[in-house]
C-alpha cells in the first residue's frame, strides 16, 4: 500500500521532462493532485520529429502527438491545462500564478511540490530585419506547420546554423526539392564535434547540392521585395524562406524572478535529485544546469533523453524518496543523419578538453561497419579520447554510412561504467558477418589506444609542416598514382617492399608514415621503429584528414 501522503504536485511544462514527471508521479501515487501546465496548445509531443514531418519522411502529423490532454486525463487522471502560462511564483506562500491565454484571466494554484520544466527557446538575435514573416524558428507543432506551409511556396531556402537541427532541416528541405543554402559562423558543420570528424558529412551535404557556407555568420536581413540574407563577409543570399537554427537559450525568466539560483548562462541550478535552491521546487530538462558525468563540472545539454530521465527522477524523489537514485550526470550523446552519412559524439571532444586544459590522448581508426568481405560493408571512422594517467575513456566521435549509433552507444556505456582503454580492447561485441567484425572498430580503437600508451605507436593528428620530417606513403604505387598525397617530397615505398628499401630513408631524420586508413601506416611504423628510426604515424590515415574543400593540401598543425 502506498504510504506517501496525498500532496499537490504542479508541473510547469508539458513536453519531455514535464510529461515524464507527471506519468511517473501518477504511477507512484494514485492520491496526489497532479496539475500539468503547458503554455502551448500541445503536450507530450515528439519535438525531435518535427523536421521529418516538414520533409515528408513522417507522413502523419498525429504520429507526433504522443498524448493529448484527453488521453492524459483518461490514463493518468491528470489536470492538464494547455495554453496556460505560469507568470509568477510565490515561494513563501507555495503558490504559482497562471494565466489562461485565451481569456487573459489569472489565478493562483497552491502546491506542495513544484517542477519547473519550461525547456529552451530558439535564439533569435536582434538583427536588422529579423521580424520578417519569412524567417522561422522551430520549437512547436505550430512552428512546424508554418514552416511546412511556407516551404510549399518556396524555391530557395536558407538555413542559418549547421548544428544538429540545422542539418536535419537542410536534409529535409532538399527532400522537398528546394535549393538549400546552409550558413554556419564557424569553419565546420556540427560545432560540438572536432572539425576533422565533420569532413565526411560536409562532403555528403555538398554532394546533395547544398550550398555550404562556413566561417561566415548572418548580419542582417533585407525584406524589401524578396528576402535577402546579408552575411558578415558582405555576401548576400536571396531566399524565399529562412530557418534560424543557431542554438537555444533556457526559458528561465520565471525562475529568475522567483530568486532561484541560476548558472552563469541562465540555467536553473539543481542538485543530484533535481531540487533547486528551494527544496520544494524541482527543475528538469533543457532549462537546467546539471553535471558532467566524467568530471562533475557544471554543464547544460538540451536533449530529449536526459530531459525524460530527469523528470522521472524528480517524481521519484518526491513520491518515493527512500528508493530514489541520484542523477549521474550527462554525457551529451548525440547523433544526426544527413542523407547517407551519420555523425555523432559522446562525452568530451578534443576541442573541449583543450579549452578546459585537461590532459588527454587520442587515436582515430577506420574500418567497415561489418565484415569487409560480406556484401554491403560501409566505411566508418571512430575517434577515441582517453585520460593518459588512468586510461579512462573520456569521449568518442564517429561518422560513417552505417553503424555510427551502435558504436557511440557502446562507448557511452563504457564511459558511464568508468571503463578504460584496455576494456574496450577486450569487449565481446555481437559478431556475425552481416552485423559486425571479429575485431569491431571499438576493439580496434582500444587496441590503438593501448599501443599508444605502451609506446608501440606515436600517432600524430596532422602532417608536420617541417621539411626535415620525411613523409613516407606506404600505399601501393597504383593507389598513390590514382590519389596522390598533395605534398611535395613524399616518398612512396609500399609496405611489402619496406624492409628491403630501408636504405632509401635517412636515419638521422624523423619519419611520419601515411596510408589510406591508418592501419598499414602503423605496421610500417613498427618496422621502422625496430630498425632504429624515429617514427610516428598519421592517425586515421588519409581518409580521416582529407579535406574535400581544399584538395590541394592536408591540414597541418
Amino acid at each position: 500500500m502506498n504510504t506517501v501522503p496525498p500532496l499537490r504536485f504542479v508541473i510547469v511544462g508539458g513536453v519531455a521532462a514535464g510529461a515524464s514527471a507527471a506519468a511517473r508521479a501518477r504511477r507512484l501515487s494514485e492520491l496526489a493532485s497532479i496539475t500539468l501546465l503547458e503554455r502551448g496548445p500541445d503536450v507530450s509531443f515528439a519535438n525531435c520529429g518535427l523536421p521529418y514531418f516538414i520533409g515528408g519522411e513522417i507522413k502523419q502529423r498525429e504520429a507526433l502527438a504522443v498524448q493529448t490532454p484527453q488521453t492524459l486525463k483518461a490514463m493518468l487522471n491528470l489536470d492538464v491545462r494547455t495554453s496556460t502560462e505560469a507568470v509568477a511564483l510565490d515561494r513563501a506562500g507555495k503558490r504559482i500564478q497562471v494565466r489562461t491565454l485565451a481569456s487573459g484571466t489569472t489565478e493562483w494554484l497552491p502546491y506542495d511540490k513544484l517542477l519547473l520544466a519550461p525547456g529552451a527557446v530558439p535564439l533569435r538575435p536582434a538583427l536588422l530585419g529579423i521580424d520578417d514573416a519569412r524567417i522561422f524558428t522551430l520549437r512547436s507543432l505550430q512552428d512546424m506547420d508554418r514552416i511546412k506551409a511556407a516551404a510549399a511556396r518556396a524555391e530557395r531556402v536558407t538555413v542559418i546554423g549547421a548544428g544538429f537541427i540545422g542539418l536535419e532541416m537542410a536534409e529535409q528541405l532538399v527532400r522537398l526539392g528546394k535549393k538549400v543554402t546552409l550558413v554556419e559562423l564557424l569553419d565546420q558543420v556540427l560545432p560540438p564535434l572536432d572539425r576533422l570528424m565533420t569532413l565526411f558529412i560536409e562532403d555528403e551535404l555538398r554532394r546533395h547540392g547544398i550550398d555550404l557556407i562556413l566561417g561566415d555568420g548572418i548580419a542582417a536581413f533585407d525584406g524589401a521585395g524578396g528576402l535577402t540574407c546579408r552575411l558578415q563577409s558582405g555576401r548576400t543570399i536571396a531566399a524565399d524562406l529562412v530557418v534560424l537554427s543557431i542554438g537555444v537559450r533556457p526559458d528561465t525568466g520565471l525562475a529568475r524572478e522567483a530568486g532561484l539560483a541560476l548558472g552563469p548562462r541562465g540555467h536553473i541550478r539543481v542538485n543530484k535529485f533535481m531540487q533547486t535552491s528551494d527544496p520544494d521546487v524541482y527543475a528538469a530538462g533543457d532549462a537546467i544546469e546539471s553535471t558532467d558525468r566524467v568530471t562533475g563540472d557544471p554543464v547544460s545539454v538540451p536533449l530529449g533523453g536526459p530531459a525524460n530521465r530527469q523528470g522521472r527522477l524528480a517524481a521519484d524523489h518526491i513520491f518515493a524518496p527512500q528508493t530514489a537514485k541520484s542523477f549521474p550526470g550527462l554525457l551529451g550523446t548525440a547523433i544526426v543523419r544527413a542523407f547517407g552519412v551519420s555523425a555523432g559524439l559522446t562525452g568530451w571532444s578534443e576541442k573541449r578538453l583543450r579549452a578546459a586544459g585537461r590532459r588527454f590522448r587520442t587515436v582515430t581508426v577506420n574500418d567497415n561497419h561489418h565484415a569487409g568481405y560480406f556484401p554491403g560493408a560501409k566505411p566508418l571512422i571512430l575517434k577515441l579520447l582517453w585520460d593518459p594517467d588512468t586510461g579512462r575513456v573520456l569521449g568518442a566521435q564517429a561518422a560513417g554510412l552505417d553503424g555510427v549509433d551502435k558504436r557511440l552507444d557502446v562507448i557511452a556505456t563504457a564511459i558511464a561504467g568508468g571503463l578504460i582503454i584496455d576494456d574496450l580492447a577486450d569487449l565481446e561485441l555481437a559478431y556475425a558477418p552481416p552485423f559486425g567484425a571479429a575485431k569491431d572498430i571499438v576493439n580496434l580503437a582500444g587496441f590503438a589506444a593501448c599501443n599508444t600508451r605502451d609506446g608501440l605507436a606515436t600517432p600524430v593528428d596532422a602532417l608536420p609542416d617541417d621539411p626535415a620530417v620525411q613523409v613516407l606513403d606506404v600505399r601501393p604505387p597504383a593507389l598513390v598514382q590514382a590519389h596522390p598525397l598533395p605534398r611535395k617530397g613524399v616518398l612512396n615505398i609500399p609496405l611489402s617492399a619496406l624492409r628491403a628499401r630501408l636504405n632509401e630513408l635517412d636515419r638521422t631524420r624523423p619519419v611520419v608514415t601515411v596510408c589510406a586508413l591508418g592501419k598499414i601506416a602503423y605496421f610500417a611504423a613498427r618496422i621502422l621503429a625496430q630498425n632504429g628510426f624515429r617514427v610516428s604515424c598519421l592517425t586515421g590515415g588519409i581518409r580521416a584528414h582529407w579535406d574535400p574543400r581544399s584538395p590541394a593540401k592536408l591540414p597541418t598543425p
